[in-house]
């Protein structure tokens, strides 16, 4: 039995704190959108960029160096549109909004 393992009760630094993450229905919609590309052959692999002012959710569709899109999360936008976006392999915004699933509606086609 591992002696240096504690039982944490009643934990308050989440709370006190802001969260530095997709929430789970953000995440859950991210990667239905994942599986459904991966289904159709479009992605390959996905990795993830966390800092304290933006998540982002990166896209590859080969092993290669930069990723082909990065859906982004900002913490603390400067407008309510850029909440949410989608970026090239350079950086360039290709789509922005404060509803993620209406900024993902470009993958599905709607």
């Amino acid at each position: 039995m591992n002696r240096n393992l504690k039982l944490v009760i009643n934990n308050t630094y989440s709370e006190k704190n802001p969260k530095y993450f997709f929430e789970k229905d953000e995440l859950k919609i991210i990667l239905d959108l994942y599986a459904k590309m991966v289904s159709e052959g479009s992605w390959k692999d996905y990795g993830l960029y966390i800092s304290s002012k933006q998540v982002g959710f990166c896209v590859f569709k080969n092993a290669t160096e930069k990723a082909n899109y990065k859906i982004c999360k900002n913490f603390k936008p400067i407008n309510k549109n850029l909440k949410y976006l989608i970026t090239d392999a350079k950086g360039k915004i290709l789509n922005n909004s404060s509803n993620l699933k209406s900024l993902l509606n470009v993958f599905y086609g709607n």
